[in-house]
């Protein structure tokens, strides 16, 4: 056990050890898996760039790692960045003079792109230039730089807030889901090899039950879970390992933790089942609103236990028998 989670075993840092490189170690999502296989081969073969690639979907379900398998399997560099950490445009035009021809621009939140950055994006991607403005107000004038043909991966939980003309500018527009708890299992199974620990099947499958659906979930979860196998003295990780693990954790079967417990609790009982505004329900139970609106609220809707109205949050029938067993 002493030699678990060292770094000499799993090859330096352990969230890097556990990120795949490859398409073919990329488990789930498999009708985006297969597209953005024929766009790399497709790329190979006519020795081009790849073209400009939009991701949406859930927090946590691969949208970062996707972008860094598609540079491995070009064989490419990445730049990493996000929409709220490029303040000017200026910034942008830096850091696409600064690639070179075919390496990947990867822009997380990219709808969070203030307007002046987004538009310099405009002309980047589809002429593979920018214009600047140099000299002093009364005799500036534009000058057009050309950019090396590049790939800007674009990532966001929201791909409703991106502007159309940013949007349309993307070859392909990919939604990845929440994952089966079947395929969650597998990705734990893998990470626990590479975690040098074991781990049973149905232990493996109890945390995939609690992980929401979401493989960066998962990972933190086993991560957790192989903390108490530690301390317990276990070289594997079976199913009571688990359960012991997560309940203490306070994720119960269902992978509600004690916030969603709390905003359905205060939903059903203080606010008499809803309707209630996201403004009172966030000052009530001490959250703030990103956190119910992009953590709480979409899996408590897939689970069925809440609903939205234009009057406000609702509790269903099903989140109130959920309340009564709690």
């Amino acid at each position: 056990m002493s030699e678990i989670l060292k770094k000499e075993h799993i090859g330096g840092d352990v969230d890097e050890a556990l990120r795949p490189c490859r398409l073919e170690d990329y488990f789930g999502q498999d009708k985006v898996k297969k597209n953005v296989s024929v766009f790399i081969k497709s790329a190979k073969i006519r020795c081009t760039h790849l073209d400009h690639l939009l991701f949406y979907g859930p927090p946590g379900t691969g949208k970062t790692t996707i972008a860094n398998i598609i540079a491995c399997e070009m064989g490419k560099n990445i730049k990493t960045t996000s929409g709220p950490a490029i303040d000017k445009p200026g910034d942008l035009a830096s850091m696409l003079m600064d690639i070179q021809d075919g390496d990947i621009l990867f822009i997380d939140e990219i709808h969070r792109l203030p307007k002046p950055v987004e538009e310099v994006l405009y002309s980047a991607m589809e002429d593979f230039a920018i214009d600047i403005l140099v000299g002093d107000n009364n005799s500036s004038k534009a000058i057009r730089l050309p950019l090396p043909k590049f790939t800007l991966i674009g990532a966001t939980t929201k791909a409703g807030s991106i502007a159309a003309p940013l949007r349309d500018r993307f070859g392909s527009i990919n939604r990845l889901e929440l994952y089966e708890p079947v395929v969650l299992a597998d990705i734990i199974k893998r990470d626990a090899a590479i975690l040098k620990i074991g781990i049973t099947d149905e232990g493996a499958m109890e945390i995939a039950l609690r992980a929401r659906g979401t493989p960066r979930i998962a990972i933190r979860l086993l991560k957790r879970v192989l903390d108490f196998a530690v301390v317990d003295g276990s070289d594997t990780i079976s199913k009571d390992i688990a359960c012991e693990a997560l309940d203490s954790l306070g994720i119960d079967r269902y992978g509600l933790d004690d916030n969603d417990r709390r905003l359905l609790k205060a939903i059903s009982v203080s606010f008499n089942g809803g309707p209630v505004g996201i403004e009172t329900l966030a000052s009530f139970i001490g959250e703030d609103i990103v956190t119910i609106e992009d953590v709480c609220e979409p899996f408590l809707m897939q689970c069925g236990f809440i609903s939205k109205t234009p009057r406000g949050r609702v509790i269903t029938a099903d989140g109130e028998k959920y309340i009564k067993k709690t």
